[in-house]
């Protein structure tokens, strides 16, 4: 009888073994094929990333002087500003229609008052005013942003 429990229990422990093993074997597949997709989605974010600090084609404009539209006091506002294009061919398709563009801006930026462009979120909208304005112009997505180099009210 010591015989039949020995070998019962040397094969329960052959059987235990080989099922841990096997657990093992699929929880290491399983952990290495997280862990890939974990770096492959930590490369594409840091692709897109990237992607997002990289800037576009730069086109500059050269500088605007208009009056602003305040009631009682005559200011003016001195801006320059580069805009920021999708890709290069874009700058063809801009510096073709260049009156229209400086016209564009010329019609916008007299509109405003001082109390209008004096805040951050002023200068914000005036330049999505303007991206979206000029965008038109050429009708598809050209500028994707403008940097002022130079904003000066008096």
């Amino acid at each position: 009888m010591s015989n039949k429990i020995l070998f019962l229990l040397v094969s329960v422990l052959l059987v235990l073994t080989i099922g841990l093993a096997a657990a093992f074997f699929m929880m290491w597949n399983k952990l290495s094929s997280i862990n890939m997709s974990a770096n492959l989605t930590a490369n594409a974010q840091a692709a897109q990333h990237q992607s997002e600090n990289s800037m576009g084609p730069i086109y500059s404009l050269d500088t605007f002087i208009v009056n602003l539209a305040d009631d009682g006091r005559s200011r003016y506002l001195r801006v320059t500003m580069d805009l920021e294009l999708f890709t290069t061919a874009d700058e063809s398709a801009l510096s073709d229609r260049l009156p229209q563009v400086r016209d564009s801006i010329l019609m916008i930026l007299p509109s405003k008052r001082f109390e209008d462009i004096a805040s951050m979120e002023g200068k914000t909208a005036l330049r999505n005013e303007i991206i979206t304005r000029l965008n038109g112009i050429v009708n598809k997505e050209v500028v994707s942003n403008i940097f002022f180099t130079e904003f000066v009210v008096q």
